[in-house]
């Protein structure tokens, strides 16, 4: 997980548009602590599920410990439809969309409290076997590349814009195939079903940490520019007093050595 750099401002971008239902947070109770509002967090799929708990869920228990005031819960979804789709019914409470459903976001009754650190990893990249024989992009002609998602930015939309400004037309020359997450487009590539997988440089580092002989096979081809990374948000009629606290309990977790672990993952 990349580093957190969180501006907290409780009237930061206020969104104009149409407005959901509010959703009501459910209620949780823990002996001896009282009752206490649950609020839904909600994390776009760059991990798949169990990745995305096993990195996030330390930074929930953070959140629970930090803000007594409030109980938090992570959501994981599985893949970006779903999750889209919980975004923009004003489902979650908190949410880390990536920076195009963010600002989508702010038409469906969010507004911005934050953002992730190391903007330099935002970026797309564009994976190859080795054994390939791929050298150029006009390699990729006639051949299938994967990606997560049709809404995965950096992952995505970024990698398509790419191959298009260096002489592919995306939508004739190539088949692209959307495999449901980061972790499959990058497995799609390592068995040869597609000539090319796109994602970003936050799972692949993941999968050459955990994976390092099979991650040998593979090559980054490519790489796009970047772009600012991932928001936090927050719905408009959470407290702003909350969101404040949130804002700075993510902000501390750079304080703690414990912390420092979680922001590494």
């Amino acid at each position: 997980m990349t580093r957190i750099v969180v501006v907290v401002a409780a009237l930061l971008l206020v969104a104009c548009g149409k407005q959901e239902a509010a959703y009501e947070p459910a209620f949780s109770s823990q002996a001896g602590d009282g009752i206490y509002k649950e609020y839904v967090v909600g994390i776009h799929p760059l991990h798949n599920p169990k990745r995305l708990v096993e990195v996030y869920g330390p930074v929930i228990d953070h959140l629970n410990a930090s803000v007594p005031q409030a109980r938090f819960r992570l959501e994981a979804s599985r893949n970006y439809e779903e999750f889209d789709k919980k975004l923009y019914s004003g489902y979650f409470d908190f949410a880390m969309p990536n920076p195009y459903q963010t600002v989508r976001s702010l038409n469906y009754g969010y507004r911005v409290f934050g953002k992730m650190g190391d903007d330099e990893l935002f970026r797309g990249i564009i994976l190859v076997r080795r054994d390939s024989g791929i050298r150029k992009v006009s390699d990729l002609n006639g051949k299938k590349v994967s990606y997560p998602a049709l809404t995965a930015l950096a992952a995505t939309m970024m990698p398509q814009y790419y191959l298009h400004t260096h002489g592919l037309d995306v939508n004739r020359d190539i088949e692209n195939l959307y495999v449901g997450s980061q972790e499959s487009s990058i497995l799609n590539v390592l068995r040869g079903h597609v000539a090319a997988g796109a994602t970003w440089p936050v799972p692949w580092i993941t999968f050459q940490r955990e994976h390092p002989e099979l991650a040998a096979q593979l090559e980054v081809k490519w790489q796009t520019e970047t772009l600012p990374n991932n928001g936090w948000v927050v719905r408009k009629d959470v407290p702003p007093e909350l969101a404040v606290a949130v804002g700075q309990a993510l902000v501390g977790l750079t304080d703690t050595e414990s912390g420092r672990d979680m922001v590494k993952r």
